[in-house]
């Protein structure tokens, strides 16, 4: 039996990581702040409470050694040194990245999008190949980019795959973009307006299929870096008609040409050119074969956020959302632009 230990394991990636370890047959230890454990986890896994940037901490996680170090909530130059501080007890490590430290041939990337015409275009789909952002500390981006680069160059002495992830779904997140959705149906709006007429494709991210890629990179160790996105990548009337079809609604969608007018139409998916990732490194690399699309796993997320809402203000469900995006559900906006139509 080879022990596999999972920094982060109670988010949403980490749960479903644990999950895929050990049913694999993976001795696992999760670590997180709390120290909890998932009720669905095989009765095996061990728990265990470390704070990450505790670097004593982590090392006593680890204990005298792992085969694979699994990384679910690692940012910047600081935690990629900790992790290699490690590498005489860990074989190996799969650490979390994110397609945001992708920026396009002209410098755009997601730290411009603000910007007038920032929005990085990118190639679809958009492979490994592709440029990076500048690393640093200024922002989520350059942060995973900084991590990334120190990753890489210590490669030779701790082996690391990098997962790019997109737009992660699933349980247990914490800023679902499918709470636009999924509110508006519960509070029986039925007609929802949707910037660039609907068409706007920003890569979904399965924990389930994040999962896997972490499953498969743990057998195979080596230094590389792969896209981590679902096999499909739907428009956002498509996945807007999806969460329709789980909880049983009918929406009649309002295209508006171009992109949003203060705030009207404008979903956390809703972005002037399309995020789209490349998988053939992966199925290349590891012998990657996705563990669902987005239609499978979408009603598992509508069910959490449904009972996460239950007799809450969204605002206190999901603080984190809020302060990204401010108020999602100005519906007096919403009526007052389709009636000047």
């Amino acid at each position: 039996m080879t022990r596999a230990v999972v920094v982060g394991a109670t988010g949403q990636i980490g749960r479903a990581a644990v999950d895929a370890l050990a049913r694999d047959g993976w001795e696992v230890t999760a670590v997180s702040r709390g120290g909890d454990r998932d009720a669905r986890w095989p009765g095996e896994v061990r728990v265990a409470r470390a704070d990450r940037e505790d670097d004593a901490a982590l090392a006593a996680a680890v204990g005298e050694g792992c085969d694979v170090l699994v990384d679910v909530v690692a940012y910047g130059e600081g935690h990629a040194r900790q992790l290699v501080s490690l590498a005489g007890r860990v074989g190996s490590a799969v650490v979390i990245s994110s397609v945001s430290v992708y920026e396009d041939d002209e410098g755009r990337n997601f730290d411009t999008q603000t910007e007038p015409g920032g929005f990085p275009r990118y190639p679809v789909p958009v492979t490994e190949a592709q440029r990076t952002i500048r690393p640093g500390d200024a922002s989520y981006s350059t942060r995973k980019a900084a991590l990334e680069r120190a990753l890489l160059a210590a490669g030779d002495r701790l082996p690391v795959t990098l997962l790019r992830a997109g737009a992660i779904h699933g349980p247990y997140c914490r800023m679902p973009r499918e709470l636009y959705f999924v509110k508006r149906n519960l509070d029986g709006r039925h007609r929802r307006v949707l910037a660039y007429g609907g068409a706007s494709r920003f890569h979904p991210a399965s924990v389930r299929n994040i999962a896997e890629l972490i499953r498969l990179a743990a057998l195979r160790p080596g230094t590389r870096v792969l896209n981590a996105v679902d096999p499909d990548a739907p428009t956002v009337a498509e996945i807007a008609a999806a969460i329709d079809t789980v909880m049983g609604v009918e929406t009649e969608d309002v295209p508006m040409d171009g992109p949003p007018v203060d705030g009207v139409g404008d979903t956390p998916w809703s972005v002037p050119a399309p995020v789209v990732c490349d998988m053939s490194a992966a199925r290349e690399q590891l012998g990657y074969r996705p563990a669902a699309r987005y239609a499978d796993t979408v009603a598992e997320t509508v069910a959490f956020i449904e009972q996460r809402l239950a007799g809450r203000d969204w605002r206190e469900a999901y603080p984190k959302m809020f302060a990204a995006y401010g108020d999602l559900f100005d519906y007096a906006a919403e009526d007052a632009w389709a009636e000047r139509r």
